[in-house]
């Protein structure tokens, strides 16, 4: 089976050059074509035409699949400024929320190569640390109160990472004391993790009223509203988007992606097209992420077990999020009131 990700190997195109313009001070410089530069077509890595470049040298070139996958590994890898913090909602449980939010992260982690951390700030016994190697007794009150906390090395103390190189910080594991755990605390949290992460994940409770959901909003460059296909779902997507309409986060609107997470095989039950029209005037993008059962297990993911399908919508969902750091720019993420 091929592997999901792999580093591009092929060097890149050399630097334009071109003659300095006459009357200038520079000094000439030769063109590709003097220095015998060549632009080379990418040799293909995979299938057939993998192993006929490998074992001839020819270069039948990419398939089309081959020249999709590095397209879209290209739109992951698009360059952020700063850290990106992105909050994963739903109002309705069960719904796959804590799997995507691992699924993505693992897949942005291993694809980019970057920091990428995935937090639970779930007040009632979140669950992300057991989709994940939930190696590290820490949670999000020790990081808070740990005031030695000066490099990255000091933050890894408190995380697990998974093979994918996702690390996870796990929720309080007393509801009672998680409960106590405010806003204010969570932003404090994100500000220590930004520091050291690149991308931050954030999964939510269910609770958008809960006084811990104002800090991870506070600091949101995007959200992401997870819903299974189911009807009652559907809705609950549809009223978080209004519920973050009228209570201050319009802005996070228009960004956002409305995630669908098939729990079981088969059809999904709705029709995607009928809820493109509904959600796409409203948001940025609808993805859906199909059932698979390594995923349907509940234990710790492992991007390596997915199917190709689920590969490559984890991947799409992956692009579709990178594209939004190049849209945002300079401002996105920790804009401080």
């Amino acid at each position: 089976m091929t592997q999901p990700f792999h580093p591009d190997d092929g060097a890149a195109p050399p630097t334009p050059f071109t003659r300095a313009s006459a009357g200038t001070a520079r000094p000439l410089v030769p063109t590709d074509g003097e220095l015998g530069l060549v632009y080379k077509e990418p040799a293909p890595r995979t299938g057939w035409r993998g192993a006929v470049h490998r074992a001839t040298g020819l270069n039948p070139g990419v398939s089309t699949r081959e020249a999709g996958y590095r397209t879209l590994m290209d739109r992951v890898n698009q360059p952020m400024r700063g850290p990106s913090s992105i909050a994963v909602l739903s109002q309705k449980g069960g719904v796959g929320k804590t799997t995507i939010t691992v699924g993505l992260g693992a897949t942005m982690a291993a694809a980019r190569g970057d920091r990428v951390i995935a937090v639970d700030a779930n007040p009632d016994f979140g669950t992300l640390a057991q989709r994940g190697p939930d190696d590290c007794s820490s949670t999000v009150r020790d990081v808070l109160l740990d005031p030695n906390i000066d490099r990255y090395s000091d933050m890894r103390l408190h995380t697990s990472q998974s093979p994918s190189r996702l690390e996870i910080l796990a929720s309080e594991r007393d509801p009672a004391t998680s409960e106590a755990f405010s806003g204010a605390d969570y932003r404090g949290v994100l500000d220590v993790l930004q520091r050291f992460y690149n991308i931050i994940l954030t999964d939510c409770g269910t609770g958008l009223v809960h006084s811990a959901m104002a800090g991870v909003l506070h600091d949101a460059a995007m959200v992401i509203v997870v819903a299974s296909p189911a009807v009652d779902a559907a809705r609950s997507a549809w009223a978080t988007l209004r519920w973050l309409e009228r209570n201050g986060y319009s802005h996070l609107v228009p960004g956002a992606t409305v995630v669908f997470s098939a729990s079981r095989p088969g059809e999904l039950g709705l029709d995607l097209n009928q809820l493109a029209r509904q959600f796409l005037p409203h948001v940025r993008a609808m993805h859906v992420i199909p059932f698979d059962d390594h995923l349907a297990e509940g234990s710790e993911i492992d991007i390596r077990l997915f199917t190709r399908q689920t590969r490559q919508a984890f991947l799409e969902l992956a692009a579709t999020v990178a594209d939004g750091f190049s849209a945002m720019g300079a401002t996105h993420g920790f804009g401080r009131a």
